[in-house]
């Protein structure tokens, strides 16, 4: 049974691992090295598979990457693009040949592994119809990426129209875009030149290029595409190798790395990754690390995936690039939950590319285990990000007199008081929505795209709020007028009045979308549907006791006791009280999940729908009591397939599982009453 400690330490890690996937993949501003993030990512998973009773759907290791930009079109992938597990070092190399040899059996080695390097860009979708490019998409969270054809139909190297025969009627390709340095230099010239920001390297430099919505813009950007793989394959076949896959990718018009090779057994591996390790500052290009797949498609098929990963590939990093410089001063700042965190200020360094100046050192824990004291020489590592990570202390060149990092015994936004309770490692402030750092991380979070949706409120424009005194809490944002937003800096009417409108539209919600917003600790939104279904409305889970809540799925002790303690608080009932007086307005879920009409059944959607898109025929599943699943097992209950219907549907009809089109999907809604 997992102590409490371990629980908190799991909650952390999760909490810690989401906030750097919504700053690297949605924000583009990486905060921790790589070598930070896998260490944490390589904490919860052993923390986890020791555990199996902590583990959650909403886990960041169940999940890839993290959520798409909300200014593209979304786009489904059929077939998940996962991520892939990593290797730091040879003997993780071997771990994974044995691993692989286990499954296949001996008679397998030495395995063919194709070898690829991992280049530091962005993933992402072609799909050729015919042989004409007909959609571009990013990887985003794995299952829904962003439509960004208007911006990859730009980059020279791709072609619009496949070159020669022999290739699938539909063929998605996937691969890696990213920008060369010598391009990323002369573009950060230029801005120089013009008085613009430059970009801090040439991953953030690819990302905010194929992020724009003016193509023009990503038409100047100097960007490259190497192809790494297939998704989607139908009206045709393939090569029986990876490797021959690439080869007629290649044929097709496509780019590959010119680096990829195929070699023989796991020695073989260890020998490629030294030769180009060797020769890593001498490419035109970025990698971070050498890609590994078992170059028999068959083999891949055999071997299959785990949650988030395949079995027959794996990323061998590169060790993260170090230096030394000096600490020369420790600042604090306030996150949404109050969570104290001290940032390490440093003399500029500069180290893999990058000159850096500052690294999150997390809480105390990590700094008493550093031993770290103002004026210390550090020795700093950076692995492809913006913050790199403090690994040690050179304590021969500790200067005479060097102070201890004394914590603050008050907030250093607000003053109120700090805490830091049981066994947790982080200090909170306790002021709650009186601080103005809370308030505005609350405010964030609140107007955020699967929260409330309220399009237009960013953070600049919440700086303002709050500092103004315009708005104390998220029910402050109702009470905004049009004179007060005029009032603000770079505010003009049209912008006024159509935040005016997303504040109005936003009233309209549901109740799993309302209690994810109010952002109390560990309700995230799949715990939100879980509570939502559960008791059906509001009243019912604000009047239930700790026992009740704990009969939720997806709700343990601590989850529990934050639940409580937010019910029990007259501020936070105040302002939701304030929230429902301005409109803000939900149908109740009169239902219990238990009596849903398709309670405890897992569903499967695949296939282009007409009269709904996959996101609503999802929410319209959820809503009669059904899991949604992305991927089609022997538990599936049913499969909803429209045309285009591709290996989900065959699946299905391997296990004999009942499949419906979308008449029938649309007249079992209707039965039900959820019709789109």
């Amino acid at each position: 049974m997992p102590t409490s400690k371990l629980i908190r330490e799991v909650q952390a890690l999760r909490e810690r691992l989401d906030d750097w996937n919504y700053q690297y993949y949605v924000l583009d501003q990486p905060t921790v090295p790589d070598a930070e993030y896998d260490r944490c990512m390589r904490r919860l998973n052993e923390l986890e598979a020791q555990h199996p009773a902590l583990q959650r759907p909403d886990s960041p290791t169940q999940r890839v990457g993290a959520a798409p930009l909300d200014k593209f079109r979304q786009v489904s992938h059929e077939i998940p693009m996962l991520s892939l597990d990593n290797a730091f070092d040879e003997q993780a190399m071997l771990d994974f040949n044995r691993r692989l040899l286990d499954r296949l059996g001996a008679q397998y080695q030495p395995l063919e592994f194709a070898c690829e390097p991992k280049l530091d860009g962005i993933a992402v979708s072609l799909l050729y119809r015919d042989g004409l490019l007909e959609r571009g998409a990013t990887r985003g969270d794995g299952s829904t990426g962003e439509d960004i054809t208007h911006n990859v139909r730009t980059i020279a190297c791709i072609p619009l129209r496949l070159r020669g025969a022999g290739f699938p009627g539909l063929l998605e390709v996937r691969g890696e875009i990213y920008m060369p340095r010598a391009g990323f230099e002369a573009l950060n010239e230029l801005a120089r030149q013009r008085g613009d920001k430059t970009f801090v390297n040439p991953r953030n430099a690819a990302a905010g290029s194929l992020r724009q919505l003016d193509a023009r813009i990503t038409a100047q950007r100097p960007l490259q595409m190497c192809c790494y793989g297939v998704g989607q394959v139908q009206g045709g076949a393939l090569p029986d190798t990876h490797f021959e896959v690439l080869a007629s990718l290649q044929e097709w018009g496509l780019r590959i790395n010119p680096e990829s090779r195929v070699v023989s057994g796991i020695d073989a591996c260890d020998a490629y990754y030294r030769e180009l390790a060797a020769r890593r500052e001498l490419l035109p290009y970025d990698i971070d690390g050498i890609v590994y797949k078992v170059n028999q498609l068959a083999l891949q098929q055999r071997l299959g995936f785990v949650s988030r990963a395949p079995r027959w590939a794996i990323a061998r990093k590169f060790p993260a690039q170090e230096e030394m410089t000096r600490l020369l001063d420790v600042e604090f700042q306030v996150g949404r939950t109050g969570a104290i965190t001290p940032v390490a200020r440093l003399a500029p360094v500069f180290v893999g590319g990058v000159t850096v100046s500052n690294a999150t050192l997390h809480n105390a824990d990590e700094i008493a285990r550093l031993g770290l004291r103002l004026g210390d020489t550090v020795i700093v590592r950076r692995a492809g990000d913006v913050i790199p990570q403090i690994v040690s202390v050179v304590q021969s060149r500790r200067p005479a007199g060097a102070a201890e990092i004394v914590f603050p015994q008050r907030c250093p936004v607000c003053g109120s008081a700090v805490e830091r309770s049981g066994d947790e490692a982080v200090l909170r402030c306790m002021g709650g929505l009186v601080c103005a750092a809370q308030q505005k991380a609350a405010i964030r979070h609140f107007a955020s795209r699967r929260a409330m949706d309220i399009d237009g409120l960013g953070d600049k424009l919440i700086d303002q709020l709050v500092e103004r005194g315009l708005v104390e809490n998220v029910a402050g944002l109702y009470r905004l007028t049009r004179e007060q937003l005029l009032g603000l800096e770079r505010m003009g009417e049209k912008s006024a009045d159509n935040l005016l409108q997303a504040l109005e539209a936003s009233k309209h919600t549901s109740l799993p979308r309302f209690l994810f917003a109010l952002g109390i600790r560990e309700v995230g939104e799949a715990t939100a549907l879980a509570l939502a279904r559960h008791f059906g409305s509001w009243e019912a889970l604000a009047g239930a006791s700790e026992e009740q809540l704990l009969q939720v799925d997806d709700v343990g002790p601590v989850v529990a006791d934050h639940l409580v303690q937010f019910f029990d608080s007259p501020s936070s009932m105040e302002v939701v009280a304030q929230l429902r007086a301005a409109g803000v307005s939900w149908p109740d879920l009169a239902v219990a999940a238990a009596e849903l009409p398709l309670a405890g059944q897992t569903w499967v959607v695949t296939g282009k729908l007409e009269a709904m898109d996959r996101d609503a025929a999802k929410a319209a599943l959820q809503a009669l009591g059904a899991k949604v699943a992305g991927s089609v097992s022997a538990r599936t209950h049913c499969v909803v397939a429209g045309p285009g219907a591709g290996s989900k549907l065959g699946r299905a009809t391997e296990l004999g599982i009942e499949v419906i089109d979308e008449a029938a999907f649309q007249a079992l809604l209707a039965r039900h009453g959820s019709a789109g």
